[in-house]
C-alpha cells in the first residue's frame, strides 16, 4: 500500500537522510587524516544518530496516522538532529567545550519524538 507524503514530511526526511550521508562521507574521507581518535568518534556518533533518526522521520511520515502527536514527533526528530548531532558536529570540529551544553537537549528533543510516535501509535477504540 502506497501512502501520499505530505511535501515538508518528504523534504524532511530527505534533507535528513541525504545530510547523513554526506557527512558521514565527509567524516570518513575528509576528516579521518585531520581528527584525533577521540574527535572522530565524536563525529560518527553524531552521523550515527543523525541517521537513525532520520529513518525514525521517514517512518512516522510514511506509517504514523496523521494527527497533532505526529506533527510533534516530526519536530522533535528534527530538532534532536540539529540540536544532538549538530552540537556533536561542532565539537568534533573543534567548538568549545561549553557547547556540549546544547547535546543533551537534542537527546531530549528525540526521546519526545520517541514518545509522540508511540503516543501516535496508541490504539482508539
Amino acid at each position: 500500500m502506497r501512502h501520499s507524503v505530505p511535501s515538508p514530511g518528504g523534504w524532511l526526511v530527505a534533507i535528513a537522510g541525504a545530510s547523513a550521508v554526506l557527512l558521514g562521507a565527509f567524516g570518513a574521507h575528509g576528516l579521518r587524516a585531520t581528527l584525533d581518535a577521540q574527535h572522530m568518534q565524536i563525529w560518527e556518533t553524531a552521523v550515527q544518530y543523525q541517521f537513525w533518526h532520520a529513518l525514525a522521520l521517514a517512518l512516522t511520515v510514511v506509517l504514523a496516522p496523521s494527527g497533532r502527536s505526529v506533527k510533534v514527533a516530526l519536530v522533535a526528530f528534527a530538532l534532536g538532529i540539529v540540536l544532538f548531532s549538530g552540537s556533536l558536529y561542532a565539537l568534533a570540529l573543534g567548538a568549545p567545550r561549553w557547547t556540549g551544553i546544547i547535546t543533551p537537549f537534542g537527546g531530549i528533543a528525540f526521546v519526545v519524538g520517541w514518545l509522540a510516535l508511540g503516543w501516535s501509535m496508541r490504539v482508539r477504540h
